[in-house]
């Protein structure tokens, strides 16, 4: 079994943020392959699908994105998926706009949410898709990242959505972490 969880901040005041990249991610390869988030427990929004002939949890964690390790932690420990098995998808500040990097394991980078997971997981193995939103230029860090892309970043962030979507689906399909760096990086 494997989990993907996407992180971001629960509620309409964050929609399309950039901090929800990893939301938006999620939104596109349920889109993409007619799902949805049916059911509300461990603190998110999840589904339990065969893809691929694997059973997959989608999550969308409902807690803050400070929190999300509460509620990938419930789901890990719920139907006892090695963290090995989980790929999380998160924005990272330190790449270009749309820039995709695998890691299968590794320190949280300063981000809160992969903090999270970290601590409640209880471990750093764990797969992430991270997607690069640029340090802020002439703003504060919270402001730049509760704020929408504009229209040339949301073009390079719909590219890195798609490609996102190959990578699941390969991550899936039993690649390892070494492989999809390889193709990916």
């Amino acid at each position: 079994m494997k989990i993907i969880a996407g992180l971001g901040n629960p509620g309409k005041k964050y929609d399309r943020t950039k901090h929800n990249t990893g939301f938006m991610a999620m939104d596109h390869y349920l889109e993409k392959n007619n799902l949805s988030l049916d059911k509300d427990k461990f603190e998110g929004l999840w589904t339990k699908q065969k893809i691929n002939g694997e059973d997959v949890i989608l999550l969308e964690p409902q807690t803050f994105m400070n929190e999300s390790g509460r509620s990938v932690a419930q789901v890990a420990n719920f139907f006892k998926v090695d963290p090995s098995d989980v790929l999380i998808i998160q924005d990272d500040m330190d790449m270009p706009i749309g820039k995709i990097r695998i890691r299968a394991n590794g320190k949280s980078g300063g981000h809160n949410g992969i903090k999270s997971i970290i601590r409640d997981l209880g471990t750093e193995k764990f797969n992430r898709l991270k997607i690069g939103i640029r340090h802020p230029q002439k703003t504060s860090v919270v402001s730049w990242v509760l704020t929408p892309f504009n229209n040339e970043q949301q073009k390079l962030m719909d590219d890195a959505f798609a490609t996102s979507a190959d990578i699941i689906d390969d991550f899936i399909s039993g690649k390892d972490s070494q492989y999809l760096m390889n193709k990916y990086n």
